[in-house]
């Protein structure tokens, strides 16, 4: 990775007000764009488990932020919160915890130009109140989590762009990306504190530090390409069983699936769609959109594994200049567990309902903020999840 601008974990009152600011016109951008396909209306998305409406996803974003930092919630939970909401019934309409997400289209949501008063009303009291603030975790902490939500979400809205095959702003829109010629990397093993024990801002996923062996094992420098991939495809990959846990194989049936999402064949060249447009695939490009079963099938056809979270963090703190991460969220062979001692912060839906039932993702890819990437994030998805910008790299135990 390439230096980066100052985290939002650490990030001065003056900073975040910058940033704030940044989210907010961002998301309002990604926003714009359902709205220019006439998506600002629920009942013209598709209903989809993996994706939200974009008018819901637009009011549920200011409304976090308005819990926890002007409402000065203890938690998230619906009787830790101060005073009404600004909306009349705002708390039915976006706590993400009481509301279905079956029943996000029907809602008798505001109109699109009353939640977007409602972001600018929210923003423009945030940043009041936040010009006040002693330059202190504790006080800070609710602005840095308002902050990682919506930076989180502006990743979401830009994938479900994808998912729902509509254009993205430009400036969002993957650019070209660095292309690296395949190489493994040695480690030797050794102990690494995984989680995060100093100031700033932690995730409760992140918590606590504690040690963890890591035995010798080799890596990829950087991530599977699309040429790699479809040797993989051409060989049967997808219907040689072999190659399938029984979890993916059960999957690959339901979907009937032949090749990644968005692959498609034309004569002798492998097309996808980027963003609603149809595409040549770039063979040194980083493959993207596998679900876990797929990253697991390639790895077993090619006689590796995915690395363990662990392995992970190990070369991504190495500081070895071959080792290039960043591009796109990566599988790893670790299911998305609590760290000893773990307990739910206030943001009590955050982690703990994934747990065993997710897969563990490190990383970041071309759509995370810059501010929020670090080694010690750890994203998770369930294993069938392909829609976001996700890849993988191999591993193996070292001889």
């Amino acid at each position: 990775m390439n230096s980066s601008p100052p985290s939002f974990r650490n990030a001065s009152p003056q900073q975040l007000a910058q940033s704030l600011r940044h989210a907010r016109d961002y998301t309002l951008l990604l926003f714009d764009c359902f709205a220019a396909a006439g998506m600002d209306v629920p009942s013209r998305v598709p209903q989809l488990r993996i994706l939200n409406p974009p008018l819901w996803e637009l009011g549920h974003i200011a409304w976090f932020a308005e819990w926890f930092i002007l409402r000065e919630a203890a938690s998230s939970h619906p009787a830790d919160g101060n005073g009404n909401c600004l909306l009349s019934r705002g708390d039915d309409w976006f706590d993400s915890a009481l509301v279905p997400h079956r029943s996000r289209w029907t809602l008798d949501l505001p109109a699109t130009g009353a939640l977007k008063t409602y972001c600018h009303e929210v923003l423009d009291r945030v940043l009041d109140k936040l010009s006040r603030e002693p330059n202190t975790d504790e006080a800070l902490y609710p602005y840095r989590l308002a902050l990682a939500h919506e930076d989180m979400h502006g990743e979401a809205l830009l994938y479900t762009l994808q998912t729902l095959g509509l254009p993205a702003p430009a400036k969002a829109a993957a650019p070209a990306p660095a292309l690296f010629a395949p190489s493994e990397i040695g480690f030797p093993g050794g102990t690494i504190e995984m989680g995060s024990a100093g100031g700033g801002f932690v995730f409760d996923n992140e918590r606590a530090a504690h040690a963890v062996r890591v035995g010798p094992f080799t890596i990829d420098s950087s991530l599977v390409t699309n040429t790699q991939y479809a040797d993989f495809v051409a060989d049967g990959g997808y219907d040689d069983r072999q190659f399938w846990s029984n979890a993916g194989a059960e999957w690959l049936m339901r979907q009937e699936r032949s090749a990644p999402r968005h692959w498609q064949r034309d004569g002798g060249v492998w097309r996808t769609m980027r963003f609603g447009e149809l595409t040549t695939l770039g063979g040194a490009e980083p493959v993207r959109h596998l679900t876990l079963y797929e990253a697991q099938a390639y790895c077993a056809w090619a006689g590796r594994r995915l690395p363990t979270e662990a392995e992970w963090e190990y070369a991504a703190l190495s500081g070895h200049p071959a080792f290039r991460w960043g591009q796109l969220w990566e599988w790893t062979s670790t299911p998305f567990e609590p760290y000893p001692d773990f307990a739910p912060d206030r943001y009590r839906e955050y982690s703990q309902p994934w747990f065993t039932t997710h897969q563990a993702l490190r990383g970041a890819s071309f759509a995370t903020q810059p501010r929020m990437i670090s080694p010690k994030y750890r994203n998770f998805y369930m294993p069938e999840r392909d829609d976001m910008f996700v890849g993988l790299r191999t591993c193996a135990w070292q001889k």
